[in-house]
């Protein structure tokens, strides 16, 4: 099983994450931030890797320090369950559309961290939570996890809406790049011969 737990603990936060990349898009998340876990639990849901995250963090002064720092472990535990990646097909892409929104994300999980983040949001809260924490996630994300990711809000007039399908078009790429290549099962996918 490709899998991975990450611990990580500071003055600001305490984090358990678990992912099983073959698994079935169980998840058992608890940041203490609803909205997030919502959005973690639409992650783990679609792109179809078991996910376990914990965080216990200083939401007394506000969010910021759970939604990244849970975005850095997510990404180091991403990283380490893929090993070498070797037979991994390495790319994703998904067009999504939920309702009014419609979001496109491509990524290469090629071990070059970099983030495009074109989510225009029209509020600056989804209820209690900033709306800027979601590009910290996942700028974190990326960061630890090596991944090229392009994320590009097309439409969309609800905040809810457009969130949520970035994150679900994030994870229905995340699960075609992580998925292994039957054609090229043995060989790690560059013609660098590593990532």
């Amino acid at each position: 099983m490709r899998s991975a737990t990450i611990t990580r603990k500071t003055a600001e936060t305490d984090i358990s994450v678990t992912v099983t990349l073959d698994g079935t898009g169980r998840y058992d998340n608890r940041t203490g931030v609803g909205f997030f876990d919502h959005m973690l639990d639409q992650l783990a849901r679609h792109s179809l890797i078991d996910m376990t995250i914990r965080c216990d963090g200083d939401t007394g002064i506000d969010d910021h320090h759970s939604v990244e720092d849970v975005g850095i472990a997510l990404g180091q535990a991403l990283s380490e369950a893929l090993g070498d990646k070797r037979g991994i097909r390495r790319y994703g892409d998904c067009l999504l559309a939920m309702d009014d929104a419609l979001v496109r994300a491509a990524l290469d999980l090629s071990g070059r961290p970099y983030l495009v983040w074109n989510v225009d949001l029209p509020t600056q809260k989804i209820g209690s939570f900033d709306c800027e924490l979601l590009r910290e996630f996942f700028q974190a994300f990326s960061t630890h996890g090596g991944i090229t990711l392009h994320v590009d809000a097309l439409h969309g007039i609800n905040s809810h809406h457009i969130a949520e399908a970035a994150f679900k078009s994030v994870a229905r790429a995340l699960r075609a790049a992580v998925e292994p290549d039957p054609r090229m099962s043995d060989a790690v996918p560059s013609t660098k011969g590593a990532l």
